[in-house]
């Protein structure tokens, strides 16, 4: 361990701070799309967005919510995930639903 690793696991130790896992953005992505699909049956159709907070990660999901034909009018949500600094989902919500031909005004 280099000493500024050290000094820095000495200065959370000391805080009483646990100090993050450091882990790769897509490996906190993938796994926080498997807990999902686990409590909601539904699987992410993308990420719109990824972010560490103070807490751990916010990560947006895309979801198909209703599928449709032509696929055009299926209808996809973005969900909001909370993800703790161990990458375990802590929660979620639902932000929008949308029809998937839809484009967000500007």
């Amino acid at each position: 361990m280099t000493e500024r690793a050290q000094a820095s696991r000495h200065e959370a130790e000391h805080e009483g701070k646990r100090q993050p896992a450091k882990k790769g953005l897509a490996s906190i992505v993938r796994r926080a799309a498997a807990q999902f699909a686990e409590l909601t049956a539904k699987q992410a159709e993308g990420v719109t967005g990824v972010r560490e907070t103070d807490d751990g990660w916010s990560v947006l999901l895309d979801v198909v919510e209703l599928e449709r034909v032509p696929s055009t009018t299926t209808v996809i949500a973005t969900y909001r995930l909370d993800i703790d600094h161990e990458g375990e989902m802590v929660g979620y919500e639902r932000l929008r639903r949308y029809v998937r031909g839809a484009v967000d005004p500007s």
